[in-house]
């Protein structure tokens, strides 16, 4: 078994995340969990499927995602450059990895060919460039450097798609999308401050963190240190809150997607998290 986390930018419509999620589903993947948000104006599917039939349902979602999203006009605060922003295919150990390779390079190669959309391998795939790096700008800077050549897809056209943007695409190990609620009167500008803190490129920052700082209006104007934790054993989420609560309180924190069970090794008890489920709880036996 294999699980994909595809990204959407779309947060919002729940009829075009319920078309998205069903065609994944009628393709053969199995729907773990997903998780939308608003302000970000994004959702986050975990999917589940064996190798050959993963890709397969992967296209399918995003046939409907590319069809229903128009990223020229879009007003969601979390980075992005496509309509299907990142599609990583996750392999839960070693002996899994040939395999999620093989499934993300067939994935990128029939996202280009049939949906017209230029993929980008990030990751380990990609030489080691990261989504940071390709998001820079956002789609408008993604369509310039494939305009000039300064990009060029691994997949697909050689220009963006004009309302779907482009695709990310890698094969990776679980990563933790997490994200930390500040307590009042922290600002925006707070949020910024302790994420470029924390992140991993910051002298004193935590390995494997990307973090960015959002106002999050639907929840009442609360400032939200939103991260990604790419390694969970090098910084599980107990030693994140830590070094957030060094600089403010947190009042609540949200998973988003699903997560190893290790990595809320020593999780603090008096931290509340919404949407608290793990990998292993959503596959049961079926890992």
């Amino acid at each position: 078994m294999l699980l994909a986390v595809p990204n959407v930018s779309e947060g919002r419509d729940q009829a075009t995340l319920k078309a998205i999620g069903d065609a994944f589903i009628e393709a053969g993947a199995r729907l773990l969990d997903l998780h939308a948000d608003p302000d970000h104006h994004r959702a986050v599917f975990t999917l589940a499927a064996p190798p050959g039939a993963l890709a397969q349902a992967l296209l399918a979602g995003a046939r409907e995602a590319v069809a229903r999203i128009d990223i020229s006009n879009h007003p969601g605060a979390h980075p992005h450059v496509g309509a299907v922003d990142v599609a990583p295919v996750v392999y839960l150990d070693d002996e899994r990895r040939g395999a999620a390779v093989a499934e993300a390079l067939v994935l990128g190669d029939r996202l280009g060919d049939e949906l017209g959309v230029p993929v980008l391998l990030y990751g380990a795939l990609g030489a080691g460039r990261t989504r940071a790096e390709l998001r820079r700008g956002g789609p408008q800077s993604l369509a310039e450097k494939l305009a000039t050549r300064e990009l060029t897809p691994d997949f697909g056209p050689r220009h963006a798609h004009p309302t779907a943007g482009g695709t990310l695409v890698a094969a990776r190990p679980p990563l933790v999308a997490f994200n930390l609620e500040l307590a009042p009167p922290a600002t925006h500008a707070d949020a910024r401050r302790i994420a470029a803190a924390i992140r991993e490129t910051a002298p004193n920052g935590l390995p494997g963190v990307r973090a960015i700082g959002l106002t999050l209006l639907a929840r009442g104007g609360v400032a939200q240190v939103s991260c990604n934790v790419e390694d969970h054993r090098a910084t599980p989420l107990a030693r994140l809150v830590d070094a957030v609560q060094r600089h403010a309180p947190v009042s609540e924190t949200e998973l988003v997607g699903l997560a190893p069970q290790a990595a809320f090794d020593g999780f603090p008890d008096d931290v509340p998290v919404r949407n608290r489920r793990t990998i292993e709880e959503a596959l049961g036996g079926a890992a």
